[in-house]
């Protein structure tokens, strides 16, 4: 099959997803009653995602440009599994929406509750407690598979790996501004 198809479904679905997102953090960021700090991530924390969302990140651009860049760590895979790659990056896109539209002003870039925040339990919340990250996970594995990149794919699993490792701190702010609320939403999510 021929690459630039790949390359151009992958543009399409980076270009959708990162506009999906960076809307409704830029509308979450304009609504937000106060600045929200990183420090309570943790230095560790900040610093691996920063790592490792830059290694993705990096990955993703070089193949777009140029997929000789990411040669080193290319692995040949069936034109199938790369389908279910684009799959995958299209359902992501679409989890993305329906995340950050039920999130609404919530959303921030770390593990800190918005002062004026609301315990969001319906749509994706309904059944996943961080259905954030899942939908990131499976977007950029899709992507992983559709770039034939084992790189990316490693990234992103570290990065996920890191996330599931803060998510104690975020559930604990989330425990501290909600209650016995948030806790009986963990009971049945």
């Amino acid at each position: 099959m021929n690459e630039n198809i790949f390359r151009i479904l992958a543009a399409v679905i980076l270009v959708i997803g990162a506009a999906i997102s960076s809307t409704f953090r830029i509308k979450a960021e304009r609504t937000g009653d106060e600045k929200i700090s990183l420090k309570e991530e943790g230095a560790l924390t900040t610093v691996l995602l920063r790592i490792f969302g830059l290694s993705i990140w990096g990955g993703v651009f070089a193949y777009l440009i140029n997929p000789n860049w990411m040669k080193w760590s290319s692995v040949e895979l069936p034109d199938t599994l790369r389908w279910i790659g684009v799959a995958l990056g299209i359902l992501g896109d679409l989890l993305a929406y329906w995340v950050f539209s039920n999130l609404g002003h919530n959303g921030t870039r770390t593990v800190v509750t918005r002062k004026s925040a609301q315990l969001v339990t319906g749509g994706p919340y309904r059944w996943v407690r961080h259905p954030l990250y899942l939908m990131g996970l499976i977007g950029y594995i899709g992507f992983a598979l559709l770039a034939e990149n084992w790189f990316i794919g490693l990234a992103t699993v570290l990065v996920f790996w890191v996330l599931v490792r803060r998510t104690d701190k975020e559930e604990t702010k989330l425990i501290e501004k909600f209650g016995d609320e948030y806790r009986e939403y963990m009971k049945k999510t």
